[in-house]
């Protein structure tokens, strides 16, 4: 299983932290997403995702990835 971290701007509540994980489990090859707001981290879990659809729903629930993409130690 793959896991990566992607940093994101903007996030300040709860209801922030549901609408990337909505998005984002929506994402083909996605099985868990962790959001932590107060960190501005999202850790993306799953099969074969891709790293550009997982930006691409982290921006179309309305927030910006600063820094993305990067395995997190398993």
């Amino acid at each position: 299983m793959a896991e990566k971290l992607y940093y994101v701007s903007g996030m300040s509540c709860g209801h922030c932290a549901a609408s990337v994980t909505e998005e984002v489990v929506a994402v083909s090859g996605v099985t868990e997403v962790d959001v932590d707001v107060r960190a501005g981290r999202v850790i993306v879990r799953g099969d074969s995702f891709g790293e550009d659809a997982v930006r691409s729903a982290i921006v179309e629930a309305g927030f910006e990835v600063t820094q993305g993409a990067r395995a997190t130690a398993a």
